[in-house]
């Protein structure tokens, strides 16, 4: 049975499919936006110009959609929940909805599925579902995370 995870730190093996929490918020800013499109170079005008934005028919700006994801990542690893990962081995995601300047984020993380490693017994590998949710409740990004994680040492 799917269960709130309450804070505290899970090994693979205290985990079970549909077990989920939800993270802390944070507003996304005019600061993180611009920061973000100088470090990666992206400076597209639907994410520096706001009159280009509403001409496209947007409510102006949109954050790029890789710190919708960035953030989203890291409010998981700031999370009271603590999964022992080791390394992200993937993502599947989807951009649903404009996060803008503005919008206070959190994530619902649900875990979809949950597997030993064939060939390393210490570790397997985590499925988490996300959804990155705004203040209006609407779900503006989802998608799967996959992550090798660490299971319980024998004796612990």
């Amino acid at each position: 049975m799917a269960r709130r995870l309450e804070p505290g730190v899970y090994w693979l093996d205290d985990l079970e499919i549909g077990d989920w929490y939800e993270t802390p918020g944070i507003t996304v800013t005019e600061a993180h936006i611009v920061n973000f499109a100088g470090v990666i170079g992206d400076f597209f005008p639907l994410h520096m110009d706001d009159q280009f934005a509403r001409e496209m028919g947007f409510n102006g700006r949109v954050a790029h959609g890789l710190l919708g994801l960035s953030m989203g990542d890291a409010l998981k690893n700031r999370s009271e929940v603590i999964t022992r990962n080791i390394a992200s081995i993937g993502w599947n995601w989807q951009f649903k909805a404009p996060l803008y300047a503005g919008d206070r984020i959190h994530v619902k993380a649900t875990m979809k599925d949950i597997r030993p490693s064939r060939s390393k017994p210490d570790r397997g590998v985590l499925t988490v579902w996300c959804e990155v949710i705004n203040q209006d409740g609407l779900v503006v990004q989802e998608g799967e995370h996959v992550l090798m994680t660490r299971r319980r040492p024998t004796g612990a």
